[in-house]
């Protein structure tokens, strides 16, 4: 059997569109909004306030229209507005783990089912799938108002219409259970899972990401990345939501041939390896991924010996 595969990388993934620093005048120049927030760093580079939500907003804006053909994105003020190179890192090495159980070409095209649980109102890795490799997702999430902004978005862009389905997980105790059907076979999942146990421990995270951003703000500045309760917390944090998914997923080990989630903190991968061999996964890998002094991790694992023919 094999067990755990750890790649380091200290760069964004060789395929990731946002390599360097930000053309800003090419982002400017596929979205006008985004001129007036520009300013220039002490070197004199130009950059924007990555405290001001607002300015992060149309950034993401300028990025999905420029990179991704995403002509409307909007979500509302409060919840989550993700950093878009990282969540793009995320994918690509999701495709170099199909290629590598593979053929080892990276598999394009709807074929390809993706589900991503807690997509939220911004629908990001269902954005950025279906636009770098033409794959098709199934996203879901607990708030009725995120499937409803994330639908709109989707409904918006016609290259996205095809390509992505919303579905509200109506059961908010669950992940999987509910969402997979019988007749449901899917490549692989995906999640950015819950990161806090509570909105106390967001919000104090927050203050020391902003004091690091200079700008001696507190925790009563709010969110600069924004976030609402469901998207950040869930009882006993991380650890306790991927424990869960791990357990989930061994109902569905047939259905889907490679499970996968993002784990922000590094002392949880060891007791979540143990879990996923103890309950009998064939293949667990941890991938490293860097988006500059930020290190995340990916774990992935299956149940399936290899993908039979319906997943391929």
């Amino acid at each position: 059997m094999k067990n755990s595969n750890t790649v380091k990388k200290r760069v964004l993934h060789p395929r990731n569109l946002h390599h360097g620093r930000y053309d800003f005048a090419q982002l400017c120049a596929a979205c006008p909004q985004l001129s007036p927030l520009v300013i220039h760093n002490p070197s004199g580079q130009p950059t924007i306030d990555f405290s001001d939500p607002n300015a992060v907003l149309i950034l993401n804006q300028a990025l999905l229209k420029c990179f991704y053909q995403i002509n409307f994105w909007q979500i509302p003020a409060g919840y989550l507005c993700p950093p878009i190179p990282g969540r793009a890192d995320y994918i690509h090495y999701l495709a170099d783990l199909l290629a590598e159980s593979g053929n080892g070409e990276v598999p394009r095209g709807k074929q390809v089912k993706v589900l991503d649980i807690g997509t939220g109102a911004n629908c990001i890795y269902p954005i950025i799938g279906s636009q770098s490799y033409g794959w098709s997702f199934v996203a879901t999430d607990i708030d009725p108002l995120s499937i409803k902004i994330a639908d709109l978005i989707v409904k918006s862009n016609p290259n996205l219409t095809s390509a992505i389905k919303l579905l509200l997980q109506k059961n908010k105790n669950a992940i999987f259970d509910g969402i997979i059907k019988k007749q449901d076979k899917f490549t692989l999942t995906i999640c950015n899972p819950p990161f806090h146990a509570s909105m106390e421990q967001a919000l104090a995270g927050n203050a020391r990401k902003v004091k690091n951003l200079g700008k001696g703000k507190t925790a009563n500045s709010g969110l600069n990345f924004g976030g609402q309760e469901n998207e950040l917390c869930c009882v006993g944090g991380e650890i306790a939501f991927l424990k869960q998914m791990c357990k989930e997923s061994l109902t569905y080990a047939q259905q889907v041939d490679w499970f996968s989630s993002l784990v922000s903190k590094s002392e949880n991968i060891a007791p979540l390896k143990k879990l996923l061999i103890t309950l009998g996964a064939k293949q667990v890998k941890v991938i490293e991924m860097s988006q500059g002094q930020k290190i995340s991790r990916l774990l992935a694992w299956r149940f399936l010996q290899e993908a039979p023919p319906s997943l391929n």
